[in-house]
């Protein structure tokens, strides 16, 4: 369990948001694949896929790319198509206030997502990026790294544990910051871990109908059904970030309205 409890310290609102299919409204390692000449991955490459992370098969794709003349510029137009999920833009918005601190955490690689922050301007709002590393290397070529190695969590890829990385990050501010609130914004399968680790104060958000949505419906979560799954946070499922701004607004009003005198 993460424990957010402090006194004397800045009180913010932490708001984590995964990239793929919750900032942005595609999958940004798929939408790469469409600049292969044939529009297709190649077969050798496919068998570099693993359920257990991505990595090497994207830096496999970013290597073939690179040999048949597609580069930075390509990759970057590429991305740059992908658009804010609906309501993503209003809800960035409304995070600028100082009350809230807003990290990514993400299975993608920092060059693409640092594309999607610049393109949307988004630089002066989001606080942190954990993901893969990525750069160009002085080829010209892309290439990606783990951003750890992990063996401790059945519930996340071998490069990358959102929960853990979640804690870190909590447990790193905590000199400095109490968060009253956590707030976690997801869709994937690997979201579930970081969710498990939220208190009862806190949200989750899965998107409906992606992975997440449809493992918590399974196991009777979204029906307050008994279920062994150790899930304490509040759930609010969207499908447009204005049901994840609904509830900061909510929280905003909450922190600053004038407690009434008994």
């Amino acid at each position: 369990m993460i424990n957010i409890m402090s006194l004397e310290k800045t009180r913010k609102i932490l708001v984590a948001l995964d990239f793929d299919h919750t900032v942005i409204d595609g999958n940004s390692d798929i939408h790469i694949t469409h600049l292969c000449p044939s529009g297709e991955v190649p077969d050798d490459i496919k068998e570099k896929f693993s359920e257990t992370g991505w990595t090497h098969y994207m830096g496999a794709i970013f290597e073939y790319l690179y040999s048949h003349g597609l580069y930075e510029k390509d990759l970057k137009q590429s991305i740059n198509e992908i658009p804010l999920t609906e309501g993503m833009a209003e809800l960035f918005k409304f995070l600028e206030h100082e009350l809230f601190e807003v990290i990514i955490i993400s299975d993608s690689n920092s060059m693409f997502i640092d594309y999607a922050i610049e393109k949307n301007n988004l630089g002066n709002v989001i606080d942190k990026v954990y993901t893969n590393p990525a750069e160009y290397d002085h080829t010209g070529k892309l290439t990606i790294k783990f951003y750890h190695t992990q063996d401790w969590c059945k519930l996340s890829t071998e490069n990358l544990c959102k929960g853990h990385i979640l804690e870190e990050h909590v447990k790193n501010a905590q000199d400095n910051v109490e968060f009253s609130h956590i707030l976690y914004v997801g869709d994937g399968s690997n979201d579930l871990c970081p969710s498990l680790r939220l208190a009862e104060k806190d949200f989750v958000f899965p998107r409906k109908q992606y992975s997440l949505w449809k493992k918590l419906k399974k196991l009777g979560c979204l029906d307050n059904e008994e279920t062994d799954l150790e899930l304490k946070a509040k759930i609010v499922e969207w499908s447009s970030g204005i049901e994840v701004l609904d509830v900061c607004k909510q929280l905003e009003r909450e922190r600053f309205q004038p407690k009434e005198s008994k």
